[in-house]
Protein backbone atom coordinates (compact mmCIF):
# COMPACT_ATOMS: atom_id res chain seq x y z
CA UNK A 1 0.00 0.00 0.00
CA UNK A 2 1.38 3.41 -0.96
CA UNK A 3 1.51 6.35 1.45
CA UNK A 4 -1.43 7.95 -0.37
CA UNK A 5 -3.49 4.74 -0.25
CA UNK A 6 -2.67 4.31 3.43
CA UNK A 7 -3.88 7.81 4.29
CA UNK A 8 -7.08 7.48 2.27
CA UNK A 9 -7.84 4.11 3.92
CA UNK A 10 -7.47 5.72 7.37
CA UNK A 11 -10.08 8.46 6.80
CA UNK A 12 -13.36 7.94 8.61
CA UNK A 13 -16.58 9.95 8.42
CA UNK A 14 -17.81 12.10 11.29
CA UNK A 15 -18.58 9.91 14.29
CA UNK A 16 -22.40 9.83 14.63
CA UNK A 17 -22.37 9.27 18.40
CA UNK A 18 -20.07 12.25 18.96
CA UNK A 19 -22.19 14.39 16.64
CA UNK A 20 -25.36 13.46 18.53
CA UNK A 21 -23.76 14.13 21.92
CA UNK A 22 -22.36 17.47 20.77
CA UNK A 23 -25.74 18.54 19.44
CA UNK A 24 -27.45 17.53 22.66
CA UNK A 25 -24.79 19.31 24.73
CA UNK A 26 -25.29 22.52 22.73
CA UNK A 27 -28.98 22.38 23.58
CA UNK A 28 -28.21 22.06 27.32
CA UNK A 29 -25.96 25.14 27.49
CA UNK A 30 -27.13 28.35 29.14
CA UNK A 31 -28.24 30.11 25.98
CA UNK A 32 -31.23 29.88 23.68
CA UNK A 33 -31.00 26.86 21.40
CA UNK A 34 -29.29 27.81 18.16
CA UNK A 35 -28.30 31.24 19.46
CA UNK A 36 -24.67 30.82 18.35
CA UNK A 37 -25.69 30.10 14.78
CA UNK A 38 -22.89 28.79 12.61
CA UNK A 39 -20.55 28.42 15.59
CA UNK A 40 -22.76 25.65 16.94
CA UNK A 41 -22.39 23.83 13.64
CA UNK A 42 -18.60 24.25 13.83
CA UNK A 43 -18.48 22.80 17.35
CA UNK A 44 -20.58 19.82 16.28
CA UNK A 45 -18.39 19.34 13.19
CA UNK A 46 -15.25 19.37 15.36
CA UNK A 47 -16.74 16.77 17.69
CA UNK A 48 -17.72 14.50 14.84
CA UNK A 49 -14.28 14.80 13.27
CA UNK A 50 -12.49 14.04 16.55
CA UNK A 51 -15.02 11.32 17.51
CA UNK A 52 -15.40 12.85 20.96
CA UNK A 53 -17.60 15.49 22.59
CA UNK A 54 -16.64 18.06 23.70
CA UNK A 55 -14.03 18.22 20.92
CA UNK A 56 -10.38 18.98 21.67
CA UNK A 57 -9.45 22.65 21.51
CA UNK A 58 -7.88 23.29 18.07
CA UNK A 59 -4.66 24.74 19.47
CA UNK A 60 -1.87 25.12 18.67
CA UNK A 61 -2.50 25.84 15.01
CA UNK A 62 0.01 25.42 12.21
CA UNK A 63 -0.09 27.20 8.85
CA UNK A 64 1.63 25.47 5.94
CA UNK A 65 2.26 27.56 2.83
CA UNK A 66 2.84 25.33 -0.19
CA UNK A 67 4.71 27.12 -2.96
CA UNK A 68 5.00 26.24 -6.65
CA UNK A 69 5.14 27.79 -10.11
CA UNK A 70 2.93 27.23 -13.15
CA UNK A 71 3.73 26.75 -16.82
CA UNK A 72 0.46 28.43 -17.78
CA UNK A 73 2.03 31.69 -16.64
CA UNK A 74 3.49 31.92 -20.16
CA UNK A 75 -0.04 32.43 -21.55
CA UNK A 76 -0.26 35.92 -20.04
CA UNK A 77 -2.94 35.16 -17.46
CA UNK A 78 -1.40 37.51 -14.90
CA UNK A 79 0.74 40.65 -15.06
CA UNK A 80 2.87 39.47 -12.13
CA UNK A 81 6.27 38.02 -13.10
CA UNK A 82 6.88 34.40 -12.19
CA UNK A 83 9.85 35.23 -9.96
CA UNK A 84 7.44 36.76 -7.45
CA UNK A 85 6.74 33.22 -6.21
CA UNK A 86 10.38 32.85 -5.18
CA UNK A 87 10.53 36.38 -3.78
CA UNK A 88 7.42 35.85 -1.67
CA UNK A 89 8.86 32.64 -0.25
CA UNK A 90 11.75 34.77 0.97
CA UNK A 91 9.28 37.27 2.40
CA UNK A 92 7.43 34.53 4.30
CA UNK A 93 10.69 33.21 5.72
CA UNK A 94 11.70 36.72 6.77
CA UNK A 95 8.34 37.23 8.51
CA UNK A 96 7.28 40.12 6.29
CA UNK A 97 4.07 38.88 4.67
CA UNK A 98 0.45 39.41 5.68
CA UNK A 99 0.25 35.73 6.55
CA UNK A 100 3.07 36.20 9.06
CA UNK A 101 1.29 39.11 10.71
CA UNK A 102 -2.00 37.22 10.96
CA UNK A 103 -0.23 34.09 12.22
CA UNK A 104 1.43 36.12 14.97
CA UNK A 105 -1.96 37.56 15.90
CA UNK A 106 -3.51 34.11 16.40
CA UNK A 107 -0.41 32.31 17.68
CA UNK A 108 0.00 29.97 14.70
CA UNK A 109 3.31 28.63 13.47
CA UNK A 110 4.29 29.19 9.83
CA UNK A 111 6.20 26.83 7.59
CA UNK A 112 6.82 27.11 3.85
CA UNK A 113 7.01 24.00 1.69
CA UNK A 114 8.68 24.22 -1.73
CA UNK A 115 6.96 21.61 -3.88
CA UNK A 116 7.54 23.27 -7.23
CA UNK A 117 9.19 26.69 -7.18
CA UNK A 118 10.97 27.28 -10.50
CA UNK A 119 14.31 27.98 -8.78
CA UNK A 120 16.56 26.40 -6.19
CA UNK A 121 16.08 27.58 -2.62
CA UNK A 122 18.76 27.57 0.04
CA UNK A 123 17.92 25.75 3.27
CA UNK A 124 16.44 28.09 5.87
CA UNK A 125 14.58 27.89 9.17
CA UNK A 126 10.89 27.39 8.51
CA UNK A 127 11.45 26.02 5.00
CA UNK A 128 10.84 22.44 3.92
CA UNK A 129 12.19 21.57 0.49
CA UNK A 130 10.08 18.84 -1.10
CA UNK A 131 10.52 19.90 -4.70
CA UNK A 132 8.80 17.63 -7.19
CA UNK A 133 9.54 19.72 -10.28
CA UNK A 134 10.54 23.25 -11.25
CA UNK A 135 6.96 24.26 -11.84
CA UNK A 136 4.28 22.55 -13.91
CA UNK A 137 3.88 22.29 -17.66
CA UNK A 138 1.37 24.56 -19.41
CA UNK A 139 -2.03 23.05 -18.57
CA UNK A 140 -3.58 24.68 -21.65
CA UNK A 141 -1.34 22.58 -23.93
CA UNK A 142 -1.65 19.24 -22.15
CA UNK A 143 -1.34 17.76 -18.65
CA UNK A 144 0.30 20.08 -16.13
CA UNK A 145 1.85 17.13 -14.31
CA UNK A 146 2.41 13.44 -14.78
CA UNK A 147 0.39 11.22 -12.43
CA UNK A 148 3.67 10.35 -10.72
CA UNK A 149 4.41 14.02 -10.05
CA UNK A 150 0.92 14.55 -8.69
CA UNK A 151 1.32 11.61 -6.31
CA UNK A 152 4.71 12.89 -5.19
CA UNK A 153 3.22 16.30 -4.40
CA UNK A 154 0.25 14.71 -2.61
CA UNK A 155 2.65 12.69 -0.50
CA UNK A 156 4.75 15.79 0.25
CA UNK A 157 1.61 17.37 1.71
CA UNK A 158 0.86 14.22 3.67
CA UNK A 159 4.38 14.11 5.08
CA UNK A 160 4.24 17.75 6.16
CA UNK A 161 0.88 17.32 7.89
CA UNK A 162 2.21 14.30 9.76
CA UNK A 163 5.30 16.25 10.80
CA UNK A 164 3.25 19.16 12.12
CA UNK A 165 0.84 16.91 14.04
CA UNK A 166 3.73 14.89 15.46
CA UNK A 167 5.16 18.22 16.59
CA UNK A 168 2.00 19.04 18.53
CA UNK A 169 -0.25 20.90 16.07
CA UNK A 170 -3.95 20.33 16.75
CA UNK A 171 -5.28 22.40 13.89
CA UNK A 172 -3.92 22.65 10.34
CA UNK A 173 -4.41 25.73 8.15
CA UNK A 174 -3.82 25.67 4.41
CA UNK A 175 -1.69 28.28 2.70
CA UNK A 176 -0.39 28.72 -0.83
CA UNK A 177 1.93 30.75 -3.01
CA UNK A 178 2.20 30.45 -6.78
CA UNK A 179 1.87 33.11 -9.44
CA UNK A 180 -0.91 32.05 -11.90
CA UNK A 181 -2.38 29.52 -9.50
CA UNK A 182 -5.89 30.97 -9.71
CA UNK A 183 -5.94 29.87 -13.36
CA UNK A 184 -5.21 26.29 -12.36
CA UNK A 185 -7.77 26.61 -9.56
CA UNK A 186 -10.49 27.69 -12.00
CA UNK A 187 -9.69 24.73 -14.26
CA UNK A 188 -9.86 22.30 -11.33
CA UNK A 189 -13.16 23.77 -10.14
CA UNK A 190 -14.64 23.44 -13.63
CA UNK A 191 -13.39 19.86 -13.92
CA UNK A 192 -14.76 18.75 -10.56
CA UNK A 193 -18.05 20.69 -10.53
CA UNK A 194 -19.00 21.01 -14.20
CA UNK A 195 -19.24 24.81 -14.08
CA UNK A 196 -18.37 26.77 -17.20
CA UNK A 197 -15.06 28.63 -17.16
CA UNK A 198 -16.53 32.14 -17.26
CA UNK A 199 -18.60 31.43 -14.15
CA UNK A 200 -15.67 30.46 -11.92
CA UNK A 201 -12.66 32.33 -13.31
CA UNK A 202 -11.92 35.51 -11.44
CA UNK A 203 -9.53 38.43 -11.49
CA UNK A 204 -7.01 36.84 -9.12
CA UNK A 205 -4.57 39.53 -8.09
CA UNK A 206 -6.64 42.19 -9.86
CA UNK A 207 -6.23 41.72 -13.62
CA UNK A 208 -7.91 43.95 -16.18
CA UNK A 209 -10.83 42.95 -18.40
CA UNK A 210 -8.69 41.97 -21.39
CA UNK A 211 -6.50 39.69 -19.29
CA UNK A 212 -9.58 38.16 -17.66
CA UNK A 213 -11.01 37.27 -21.09
CA UNK A 214 -7.69 35.64 -22.02
CA UNK A 215 -7.63 33.78 -18.70
CA UNK A 216 -11.14 32.40 -19.23
CA UNK A 217 -10.22 31.17 -22.72
CA UNK A 218 -7.06 29.55 -21.38
CA UNK A 219 -9.14 27.67 -18.81
CA UNK A 220 -11.49 26.52 -21.59
CA UNK A 221 -8.52 25.36 -23.64
CA UNK A 222 -7.15 23.43 -20.67
CA UNK A 223 -10.44 21.60 -20.21
CA UNK A 224 -10.68 20.80 -23.93
CA UNK A 225 -7.14 19.51 -24.45
CA UNK A 226 -7.31 17.40 -21.31
CA UNK A 227 -10.81 15.99 -22.08
CA UNK A 228 -12.30 17.42 -18.88
CA UNK A 229 -15.35 19.23 -20.23
CA UNK A 230 -18.64 18.06 -18.71
CA UNK A 231 -22.03 19.33 -17.64
CA UNK A 232 -22.87 20.18 -14.02
CA UNK A 233 -24.01 17.04 -12.21
CA UNK A 234 -22.65 14.72 -14.89
CA UNK A 235 -20.20 12.06 -13.75
CA UNK A 236 -16.63 12.41 -14.96
CA UNK A 237 -14.90 9.52 -16.66
CA UNK A 238 -11.53 10.85 -15.52
CA UNK A 239 -10.19 9.86 -12.10
CA UNK A 240 -9.55 12.43 -9.42
CA UNK A 241 -5.80 11.85 -9.64
CA UNK A 242 -5.78 12.22 -13.42
CA UNK A 243 -7.83 15.41 -13.16
CA UNK A 244 -5.50 16.86 -10.56
CA UNK A 245 -2.47 16.00 -12.67
CA UNK A 246 -4.04 17.41 -15.84
CA UNK A 247 -4.98 20.91 -14.69
CA UNK A 248 -3.78 21.32 -11.12
CA UNK A 249 -0.66 22.80 -9.64
CA UNK A 250 1.97 21.13 -7.52
CA UNK A 251 0.76 23.21 -4.58
CA UNK A 252 -2.83 22.10 -5.21
CA UNK A 253 -1.72 18.49 -5.02
CA UNK A 254 0.30 19.11 -1.87
CA UNK A 255 -2.62 20.90 -0.20
CA UNK A 256 -4.91 18.01 -1.15
CA UNK A 257 -2.49 15.62 0.56
CA UNK A 258 -2.28 17.94 3.56
CA UNK A 259 -6.07 17.91 3.88
CA UNK A 260 -6.27 14.13 3.46
CA UNK A 261 -3.66 13.60 6.17
CA UNK A 262 -5.39 15.97 8.57
CA UNK A 263 -8.58 13.97 8.14
CA UNK A 264 -6.80 10.67 8.63
CA UNK A 265 -5.17 12.00 11.81
CA UNK A 266 -8.52 13.46 13.02
CA UNK A 267 -7.05 16.96 13.24
CA UNK A 268 -9.33 19.71 11.86
CA UNK A 269 -8.21 21.52 8.73
CA UNK A 270 -9.19 25.14 8.14
CA UNK A 271 -9.35 25.81 4.43
CA UNK A 272 -8.25 29.17 3.07
CA UNK A 273 -9.43 30.56 -0.25
CA UNK A 274 -9.93 29.48 -3.84
CA UNK A 275 -6.67 27.52 -4.14
CA UNK A 276 -7.52 25.54 -1.01
CA UNK A 277 -11.09 25.10 -2.23
CA UNK A 278 -9.89 23.67 -5.53
CA UNK A 279 -7.46 21.37 -3.74
CA UNK A 280 -10.19 20.25 -1.34
CA UNK A 281 -12.35 19.27 -4.33
CA UNK A 282 -9.57 16.94 -5.44
CA UNK A 283 -9.16 15.53 -1.93
CA UNK A 284 -12.92 14.98 -1.61
CA UNK A 285 -13.05 13.24 -4.97
CA UNK A 286 -10.43 10.81 -3.68
CA UNK A 287 -11.99 10.37 -0.22
CA UNK A 288 -15.46 11.92 0.22
CA UNK A 289 -15.36 11.64 4.03
CA UNK A 290 -12.50 14.14 4.12
CA UNK A 291 -15.08 16.96 4.02
CA UNK A 292 -16.26 16.06 7.54
CA UNK A 293 -12.84 17.15 8.83
CA UNK A 294 -12.70 20.53 7.08
CA UNK A 295 -13.87 23.99 8.10
CA UNK A 296 -14.21 26.70 5.46
CA UNK A 297 -12.36 29.64 6.95
CA UNK A 298 -13.78 32.24 4.58
CA UNK A 299 -15.25 32.87 1.16
CA UNK A 300 -12.95 34.84 -1.07
CA UNK A 301 -13.78 37.35 -3.78
CA UNK A 302 -12.96 34.75 -6.44
CA UNK A 303 -16.21 33.39 -7.95
CA UNK A 304 -14.80 29.90 -8.18
CA UNK A 305 -14.41 29.72 -4.43
CA UNK A 306 -18.15 29.98 -3.82
CA UNK A 307 -18.71 27.24 -6.41
CA UNK A 308 -16.15 24.99 -4.72
CA UNK A 309 -17.62 25.52 -1.25
CA UNK A 310 -21.14 24.88 -2.52
CA UNK A 311 -19.99 21.63 -4.12
CA UNK A 312 -18.26 20.59 -0.89
CA UNK A 313 -21.27 21.58 1.22
CA UNK A 314 -19.18 23.86 3.43
CA UNK A 315 -20.35 27.13 4.96
CA UNK A 316 -17.65 29.83 5.19
CA UNK A 317 -17.15 31.47 8.57
CA UNK A 318 -16.25 34.95 7.34
CA UNK A 319 -16.61 36.91 4.12
CA UNK A 320 -14.28 39.89 3.91
CA UNK A 321 -13.70 40.11 0.14
CA UNK A 322 -10.19 38.73 0.61
CA UNK A 323 -8.25 37.61 -2.46
CA UNK A 324 -4.71 37.32 -1.15
CA UNK A 325 -4.21 33.64 -0.44
CA UNK A 326 -1.23 32.68 1.74
CA UNK A 327 -3.62 31.23 4.34
CA UNK A 328 -4.78 34.66 5.48
CA UNK A 329 -8.50 33.87 5.52
CA UNK A 330 -7.94 30.60 7.33
CA UNK A 331 -5.86 32.35 9.97
CA UNK A 332 -8.55 34.98 10.56
CA UNK A 333 -11.12 32.23 11.06
CA UNK A 334 -9.04 30.27 13.57
CA UNK A 335 -10.16 32.28 16.64
CA UNK A 336 -13.77 31.61 15.69
CA UNK A 337 -13.11 27.88 15.46
CA UNK A 338 -11.40 28.01 18.86
CA UNK A 339 -14.32 29.93 20.34
CA UNK A 340 -16.78 27.35 19.02
CA UNK A 341 -14.85 24.56 20.73
CA UNK A 342 -14.27 26.50 23.94
CA UNK A 343 -18.00 27.04 24.41
CA UNK A 344 -18.40 23.26 24.62
CA UNK A 345 -15.84 23.05 27.43
CA UNK A 346 -16.53 26.12 29.52
CA UNK A 347 -20.14 27.22 29.24
CA UNK A 348 -22.37 25.87 31.98
CA UNK A 349 -25.45 23.81 31.34
CA UNK A 350 -28.86 24.86 32.65
CA UNK A 351 -28.69 22.12 35.29
CA UNK A 352 -25.13 22.86 36.49
CA UNK A 353 -25.72 26.62 36.65
CA UNK A 354 -29.13 26.35 38.29
CA UNK A 355 -30.66 28.38 35.47
CA UNK A 356 -34.24 27.67 34.51
CA UNK A 357 -34.61 26.39 30.95
CA UNK A 358 -37.58 27.46 28.85
CA UNK A 359 -40.52 25.11 28.80
CA UNK A 360 -40.27 22.47 26.07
Amino acid sequence: MTILEEIIAAIRPADPAAVAEARAHQDRLTKPRGALGALEDVAIRLAGAAAVSPPPLPVPAALAIFAADHGVHARGVTPWPQEVTLQMVGNFLAGGAVANAFAAQVGASVTVVDVGVAADLDPAPGLTISKVAYGTADLSRGPAMTPEQAVAALEAGIAHARELVDGGARCLITGDMGIANTTASAALICAFTGHEAAAVTGRGTGIDGETLERKVEVVREALRVNDLEREPGAASSVSALETLAAVGGLEHAAIAGFVLAGAALRVPVILDGVIAGAAALAAAAMAPDVVDHCVAGHRSAEPGHAAALDHLGLRPLVELELRLGEGTGGLLAHPLVCAAARVMHEVATFDSAGVTDKEA
